[in-house]
């Protein structure tokens, strides 16, 4: 009976890390690749990921018209929730879960019209099957998805 309980614990942690794609490393915005970026077209961005079990941390820097920025952000992937910084200003809270291998990120912050609806973004993030290309897609709303691909810097 011990042997059976033991090898069904392995079996769910196996399982677990499974489900889980590794993000870790240093990516690079290919604007050529990405979709419906904007005036994102025009930045440099670098993002530097580190991954646990449970969490993801994320600085990502930008330079964009000259000017240079940084800012990090913290996904707990137990699904609580987490204050980040939204990328339009404000604190957003994030849930993050993982679905089919991809890690999927609700971000809920104020609106920009004082009494307005919450605003309600879904951020998936995947991984290439050579692990070279992250995508992050970006909802809201009904809008086109913002569709941003990194490519791994090595």
């Amino acid at each position: 009976m011990k042997s059976i309980v033991l090898m069904l614990s392995f079996i769910s942690v196996a399982a677990y890390a499974v489900s889980q794609t590794n993000f870790a490393g240093s990516w690079q915005l290919n604007t050529q690749k990405s979709r419906n970026v904007g005036m994102m077209a025009q930045m440099k961005m670098t993002q530097t990921i580190k991954q646990t079990a449970v969490l993801i941390d994320v600085t990502t820097r930008t330079n964009f018209q000259g000017g240079d920025d940084e800012s990090k952000t913290h996904f707990d992937l137990s699904g609580k929730e987490v204050t980040n910084p939204s990328p339009m200003g404000g604190p957003s809270q994030t849930v993050s879960k993982w679905q089919d291998g991809k890690l999927v990120t609700t971000w809920t912050s104020e609106s920009a019209v004082v009494g307005g609806p919450k605003v309600v973004r879904t951020e998936t993030w995947s991984l290439s099957p050579d692990g070279l290309t992250m995508t992050i897609e970006s909802v809201r709303g009904q809008n086109a998805p913002v569709v941003m691909v990194f490519d791994k810097v090595r």
